[in-house]
């Protein structure tokens, strides 16, 4: 069965969710071999193992980390001579399609970026992506060269299924360009303690009905009661309500948890663009006649501060 290189999103050797989802994706079109980079990237190859990893080829070096994606890009270009896959995913994050386009246009080959669904084809694998602010679903695949396919988070269930996992050493010869822009300085991220929003199983999201920035506790205490993340509409980030990190929709970040509930926001184009591939989606807003409703599987007409504190106890009394 032909090799199928997938490239690990992982943060000191902690292997993030989307990269196992696509193990399992992988599996489907041939045998994974994952490319892990940086600091910790041997630490990686027991969970990627475990996920179908056939093999694990990695690499350390100062350019990692002291430079932007170029060095990434010639180590994956390096894993991909040594390998000749049948396909290249990556993971649907800003770095990783940044990554995938640049070893797309240096191999000659198509690219498919956001897909929701891969499947074995007679021509090569199958992706399927949504489209158009989600209103249409369609197939493709790449007519030229190997394919390169980015993967949004929470399109597959990760499924265990333990392989070999040979840990090999990966050569790589950076390029000039590599050490053309440097990371001067880094900031960390303060910590909620909440799932990432674009990798999330649940997503609490409030729009422009929570009525401001004091008001999003409300919309908090619901998401933090089911271990979920929290988002905002535009309405409610341009407001200065939320961060703009936060932000679901076409301008912000798209997601596609199990559950989506959606509390005070009206359902306007652009933030179900962001959204529409939601598994379940629940509204509160209390306007009946609101946009929201006509994508929801379940809705409820009524006062967010009314329904989002009830249902908030309601979770919290049924996990004891």
């Amino acid at each position: 069965m032909a090799e199928v290189l997938v490239y690990v999103d992982h943060v000191d050797g902690a292997v993030r969710k989307p990269t196992l989802e696509l193990l399992t994706l992988a599996r489907r079109i041939g045998e994974p071999v994952a490319v892990s980079l940086g600091s910790g990237a041997e630490n990686t190859a027991s969970v990627l193992a475990e996920h179908g990893a056939v093999r694990v080829l990695t690499a350390d070096a100062p350019e990692f980390a002291d430079y932007l994606v170029v060095p990434k890009v010639d180590a994956v270009q390096a894993a991909y001579e040594a390998v000749s896959p049948s396909a290249v995913l990556f993971p649907s994050s800003a770095e990783g399609k940044e990554v995938a386009a640049r070893l797309a246009v240096r191999i000659g080959s198509g690219i498919i970026t956001d897909a929701v669904d891969l499947e074995a084809g007679e021509e090569g694998p199958v992706a399927t992506q949504s489209v158009f602010a989600a209103a249409f679903t369609t197939k493709s695949r790449v007519s030229r060269g190997t394919p390169v396919i980015t993967v949004k988070p929470n399109s597959a269930a990760v499924e265990a299924a333990p392989a070999a996992g040979a840990v090999e050493a990966l050569e790589v010869s950076f390029s000039e360009r590599a050490t053309g822009t440097k990371v001067v300085a880094r900031t960390p991220r303060e910590s909620t303690g909440r799932p990432e929003l674009t990798e999330a199983a649940i997503v609490v999201s409030g729009g422009r009905g929570v009525g401001g920035a004091e008001n999003f506790p409300v919309v908090e205490a619901l998401a933090d009661s089911l271990g979920a993340a929290v988002g905002a509409s535009r309405a409610a980030v341009d407001a200065g309500w939320y961060p703009h990190t936060n932000q679901v929709g076409q301008t912000g970040k798209s997601v596609s948890p199990q559950l989506y509930i959606a509390a005070g926001i009206s359902g306007a184009i652009q933030h179900r663009a962001g959204m529409q591939t939601s598994k379940t989606i629940v509204a509160v807003n209390k306007d009946a006649e609101a946009p929201i409703f006509d994508l929801v599987d379940y809705g409820v007409v009524g006062d967010l501060f009314e329904v989002v504190p009830q249902l908030t106890e309601e979770v919290k009394a049924r996990k004891g």
